[in-house]
């Protein structure tokens, strides 16, 4: 009597299981596991996360899944992706499972290639760079094909009103986004902007036209109240003296804009950072559109990505009398009326 190997016998047992399942689609009925053995320090059900590398075997997954105590038998695993006839071509990439998950739920996850998302945070207040590097620290993309991406066109009616030299600083809004390890730089932008055309939704850019306000008008205000207030309830404030000053001619004398300028020099951001802490007087006197003690009016566009908060708040202005303001020590501001009350202010509190 001839015997047929272990595996053979498996894989009989498993077709005929196949077969009952796509006309039954009651797997666990036919291929009934035994819990698998999980590490002493872990438990049933914890989320764990099994890299993949490009060429791996079946065979080594298996055994992977095994020693995880995610599946109860690697064999089974590599039994199953044999069946599906991509045993050589697993598809790379660092994967979340459960301990204890079924094993043909495993290989459906491989199959279509569903790895863990890779998580970033934007925060509010940070320009493009910084989030370019996030994204390569992140290994979501390189930082230099992000800065790349970001010159490019997206097609959002939102976008209409963004000069057509400027890249998405300002647009890039701060959120916690999911991506996918798959994911073209291309994507990655679209959707930071589909976020964008969610959370700054047409309501809200309805109201700022009816106020006078574009798109991009209202994103390079907000981007500096973003930098300027360090207490969330003085944004509307910090925005209406800002309109005020705009409207009067009055330059806007923002410390954020002198800092952004001398971000786009790479000696000071060796030296300093993109945001300088200590301005001089002679980085007050820099060449750059964007320095508002130099120039009346707007910047050319945001000097970094501000926001919701800081962009209703432009939108939505407190109504006030207030035309200054001075930080204190603790980053609360000190509002006056008039020049004379201004400079008492600085005097007391120093600051400009």
């Amino acid at each position: 009597m001839r015997f047929l190997p272990l595996a053979g016998i498996l894989l009989a047992i498993v077709m005929v299981g196949i077969g009952i399942w796509q006309i039954t689609e009651t797997p666990g009925s036919v291929l009934k596991e035994e819990p698998p053995t999980v590490p002493p320090t872990s438990a049933p059900g914890e989320s764990v996360i099994i890299t993949i590398q490009e060429g791996e075997s079946a065979q080594e997954v298996g055994e992977k899944l095994e020693d995880e105590g995610i599946i109860s038998s690697g064999l089974l695993f590599r039994v199953l992706v044999a069946l599906e006839g991509y045993e050589d071509n697993l598809v790379a990439g660092d994967y979340e499972f459960e301990r204890g998950m079924p094993t043909l739920e495993v290989v459906e996850r491989i199959r279509r290639g569903q790895t863990a998302p890779l998580v970033v945070t934007i925060r509010e207040g940070v320009r493009a760079e910084e989030i370019a590097e996030l994204m390569e620290e992140k290994e979501v993309v390189s930082a230099e094909d992000f800065l790349e991406a970001i010159e490019s066109w997206y097609e959002f009616s939102f976008l209409y009103t963004k000069p057509y030299w400027a890249n998405l600083e300002g647009y890039l809004f701060p959120d916690t986004y999911f991506f996918n390890r798959n994911m073209t730089v291309e994507d990655v932008v679209q959707q930071i902007l589909e976020n964008f055309d969610q959370r700054v939704d047409s309501e809200l850019r309805q109201e700022a036209a009816v106020a006078g306000l574009l798109v991009h008008t209202v994103l390079t205000l907000a981007s500096i109240v973003e930098r300027e207030a360090q207490v969330a309830e003085e944004r509307p404030i910090i925005a209406d003296v800002f309109l005020k000053r705009l409207r009067r001619g009055m330059p806007l004398e923002a410390d954020p804009t002198v800092q952004y300028a001398l971000g786009n020099d790479p000696a000071s951001v060796t030296r300093h950072g993109y945001w300088k802490q200590e301005l001089t007087e002679a980085d007050l006197e820099v060449d750059s559109p964007y320095n508002t003690y130099r120039n009346t009016g707007l910047p050319p566009g945001p000097i970094c990505n501000p926001g919701l908060d800081s962009i209703e708040a432009v939108v939505r202005p407190a109504q006030t009398n207030y035309l200054y303001f001075v930080a204190r020590a603790d980053g609360s501001h000190v509002f006056a009326e008039t020049l004379e009350e201004h400079l008492r202010n600085i005097e007391q509190y120093g600051g400009r």
